[in-house]
């Protein structure tokens, strides 16, 4: 795909989500928030957007975003299509939760408090955002999106009214807005693949749970004390049930690739312990899968191991589960990509919906970034070609 091709694909991405909006003038404006998005500027926030544009003010861009009449759902379920259709692959599609934060100033920006966010690795002042992630073979990209509001924000209704929350936007954890996004997908006739998420996710039992009820396979991170059921019926810590199988040091362990990481390919040991599967679809089994490190850290006198709750078809390989504990690690690439390439994180408003339509249109230009490099990865790159902005 040449320069023209990619403005014609991305012309066809805002075309898109044209129906989704009423009016002609924010649909254009939308279009050119989009472009501005996935220019070459050091920040995308309402000014700097709006003198891409050729604007004055960024009266405009403040505008579309706080209180122009358009479907910001709809548009969401427009960006899900869109990657699926582009990225989609029934054998190695998975989808992926987990959350980012957004460092913030002040307190009235909907949903802002002090709290813990594994942006920084520690307790800032910022706005935590809960996402959907699918990824495959093809690549990956975000597709969901919602925005966590501590109980500071949802027993306070007057501070929700002045952020624009509405009222009936109460309080709900992390895996229940996880839950949410899922069971979008869900209705949409989209979730043919399997969930993975990290611990947080992983020792909810109600996640867990929806997952089970509505058939989907799952590779879940927990914690090495997470009490699990074997199939005997007795209780034990995940550590514990890995050691007595008779994994520890010694034998049963089968060594693979989960993938390149950022200090090269993440190659590690892996084996399964079987569990209860009570609660599963007829024909399942239930699985702790035990990853180890492959070598022994000096002054150590054990080798690291992750836990990972598994539940799937019976006959499912090992490799099939340890494919989709690799995938987990898609959600940071697409986080990395939204706020680097996107401007995710570059947003300058506070209210409820100015958050929403920011980081829906936000995740679209990224999808389109994800979509286009597919493309190019499936076509043969002809000579003097130059990639597109933001390529590998």
């Amino acid at each position: 795909m040449d320069v023209a091709g990619w403005v014609a694909a991305l012309d066809a991405v805002v075309e898109l989500i044209g129906r989704r909006f009423s009016r002609s003038e924010p649909r254009r404006r939308a279009g050119t928030y989009t472009r501005g998005l996935l220019a070459g500027l050091e920040r995308k926030n309402g000014w700097t957007l709006a003198e891409h544009a050729g604007e004055l003010s960024p009266d405009g861009i403040q505008r579309l975003l706080r209180t122009a009449d358009w479907d910001v759902e709809g548009v969401r379920d427009d960006l899900r299509g869109y990657v699926l259709e582009h990225l989609g692959d029934a054998a190695s599609g998975v989808f992926v939760v987990d959350e980012t934060g957004f460092i913030k100033k002040g307190v009235r920006s909907a949903g802002v408090q002090r709290q813990y966010t594994g942006t920084t690795g520690k307790i800032d002042n910022c706005q935590v955002g809960v996402f959907l992630a699918y990824a495959s073979s093809r690549g990956r990209a975000l597709i969901d999106r919602e925005l966590y509001l501590p109980t500071s924000w949802t027993e306070d209704p007057q501070r929700c009214a002045a952020a624009g929350i509405p009222a009936e936007a109460g309080f709900a954890t992390k895996p229940q807005l996880g839950v949410a996004m899922l069971t979008r997908a869900f209705r949409a006739g989209v979730m043919t693949g399997w969930v993975t998420a990290d611990e947080a996710y992983g020792q909810n039992p109600t996640f867990r749970a929806w997952l089970a009820d509505h058939e989907v396979p799952f590779v879940l991170a927990t914690r090495n004390d997470d009490v699990l059921v074997s199939p005997d019926g007795r209780r034990r810590q995940a550590d514990i049930l890995a050691t007595l199988a008779g994994h520890g040091e010694g034998g049963g362990w089968e060594r693979r690739s989960i993938g390149q990481g950022a200090h090269g390919e993440r190659v590690y040991d892996w084996t399964t312990v079987a569990l209860d599967p009570a609660g599963l679809p007829d024909g399942w089994g239930h699985w702790l899968l035990v990853r180890r490190q492959t070598d022994l850290p000096q002054g150590r006198k054990v080798r690291e191991l992750a836990f990972y709750r598994c539940a799937a078809p019976a006959r499912t390989p090992l490799r099939e589960l340890i494919r989709v504990a690799g995938a987990r690690w898609a959600i940071e690439e697409c986080f990395q990509t939204a706020k680097n390439e996107a401007g995710l994180d570059h947003y300058q408003v506070r209210s409820w919906r100015a958050w929403y339509a920011h980081i829906t249109l936000a995740m679209l230009a990224a999808a389109y970034l994800a979509a286009t490099r597919a493309t190019e990865h499936e076509q043969p790159v002809e000579k003097g070609v130059l990639e597109p902005a933001g390529g590998d």
